[in-house]
């Protein structure tokens, strides 16, 4: 039923109800979370990644039929400009369904700061920006530690771990999206649950503070986010011309070529997006 509530071709014309849509799997993928397996004492151990499984599911079909578009986009479009302004309009898409994952999740992960559904994704949280005092951080917010601390960091190396970082989940996104098509959604989604988990901290789960949390993360969130989604579109474009077979047309090595494009713009935007999370994200809020 859900997978028939938008199609891609008309999200195109109006991106923006993707953020609707966003909203609400993220949500039912919580409730369905909170009120069925966090009350089993193994499963609540994982509430984090199961939140992120049913958001993963709902998601698949929507995400599998707007790669196939875009992979037939490479195929009827050329020239370099003109192929990233196609793309553009599933970027956009892309980046307004992930904002509904993080709306949704963070003001879930308010409503229910005591349930520790997002146990999985503070640590993550404290492992990218304390790590020099993961085991305080992670304490402070009621979880157990789970390695020693590493010392004071600098600016620079603190650019550099998170453009690894970055670069590590891009690595992913491209091999979830080569070997499963739309299966990058996973790590997409995943993200989005680790800024939410960031979102709440920042708050304190204060709930009328949620839109402040919201942009501060959003200012080097959306470039950031939207150098997965070029990788995932790379990947999934270059999977797609496979399953379809269109090596055998022709078209293949320039869709290779325009996969590898894609990839080096997701680069370049990581370390951008890098950048701006150190020197400017702080200096604003």
């Amino acid at each position: 039923m859900f997978e028939m509530l938008l199609n891609p071709k008309r999200a195109e014309k109006k991106p923006w109800e993707m953020f609707f849509i966003g909203l609400l799997y993220a949500s039912l993928s919580v409730i369905l979370v909170k009120w069925i397996f966090i009350q089993d004492a193994v499963l609540t151990n994982y509430s984090g990644i199961l939140i992120v499984t049913f958001t993963v599911m709902f998601s698949l079909p929507f995400m599998y039929h707007a790669i196939k578009d875009e992979e037939q986009k490479d195929l009827e479009t050329s020239g370099l400009t003109r192929l990233l302004l196609e793309h553009g309009k599933a970027l956009k898409m892309f980046l307004w369904l992930f904002l509904g994952f993080i709306v949704a999740y963070s003001f879930w992960h308010i409503i229910f700061a005591d349930a520790g559904m997002l146990d999985a994704q503070v640590r993550v949280y404290c492992q990218i920006n304390k790590p020099g005092a993961f085991d305080e951080c992670v304490t402070q917010y009621g979880i157990e530690g789970l390695r020693k601390t590493t010392g004071f960091i600098t600016a620079k190396e603190k650019v550099f771990m998170i453009f690894a970082n970055n670069i590590y989940v891009l690595i992913f996104t491209l091999l979830f999206s080569l070997i499963f098509g739309a299966g990058a959604i996973f790590i997409l989604a995943w993200n989005a649950s680790v800024i939410a988990a960031a979102i709440g901290i920042f708050t304190e789960s204060r709930l009328s503070q949620l839109p402040l949390g919201v942009a501060r993360y959003m200012v080097h969130g959306v470039p950031e986010i939207a150098a997965y989604f070029v990788g995932a579109l790379a990947g999934g474009i270059l999977s797609m011309a496979v399953i379809r077979k269109d090596m055998k047309k022709g078209k293949f090595w320039d869709i290779l070529q325009d996969s590898l494009n894609l990839i080096i713009v997701a680069v370049a935007i990581l370390l951008i997006a890098a950048l701006i999370e150190v020197f400017i994200t702080p200096a604003i809020f």
